[in-house]
């Protein structure tokens, strides 16, 4: 453990001269000054012995590790941990959830491609550009037909894609 120790100490010290013409520039010190109170907040935080000791445990896992972790806990817990942005579409989904799901099928639609007629390539480009796949995503879309291009769509936007799709030349049914 003490050698691992000096290795880990000798790093740090030959960089240390290497921050040191960078502490010469006060640009370069500015940002640091403001960055360290936002870490403040952070440290003010009391942490039982034990929780500190997990938190040193996690700061020094890989990513590989913290992956196998966050699934453990997971499953453990019968939690799902999801991301931030996720969030706000799952709420949105959820208001809906109680007394609005006899009003959202009648505001709602499902475009569904049922053959690409005669001009596959142009129905490829509106399949593109109504929904955000590939080029490959959208001509397996297309071949695989009957698919749905779009779910749970408002019903004037579900007018609109068939509309855009018929001229292109495919057959479309909005259920």
């Amino acid at each position: 453990m003490l050698e691992e120790e000096k290795k880990n100490e000798e790093p740090k010290a030959e960089e240390a001269p290497a921050e040191e013409p960078k502490a010469e520039e006060a640009p370069a010190e500015e940002p640091k000054a403001e960055e360290a109170p936002a870490e403040e907040p952070k440290a003010e935080v009391n942490l039982s012995g034990t929780a500190k000791d997990i938190l040193d445990s996690v700061k020094n896992m890989t990513v590989l590790e913290l992956s196998e972790l966050v699934k453990a806990l997971q499953d453990e817990f019968g939690v799902v941990a999801a991301a931030p942005a996720a969030a706000p579409a799952a709420a949105g989904g959820s208001s809906d959830g109680g007394d609005g799901d006899q009003s959202s099928d009648d505001d709602t639609a499902n475009v569904t491609l049922k053959s690409f007629g005669a001009n596959k390539i142009a129905v490829i480009k509106v399949v593109r550009s109504l929904t955000s796949l590939g080029l490959k995503e959208a001509k397996d879309l297309v071949e695989g037909a009957p698919s749905p291009v779009k779910e749970g769509v408002p019903k004037a936007e579900a007018e609109d894609a068939k509309k855009q799709l018929e001229e292109a030349g495919a057959e479309v049914e909005i259920s």
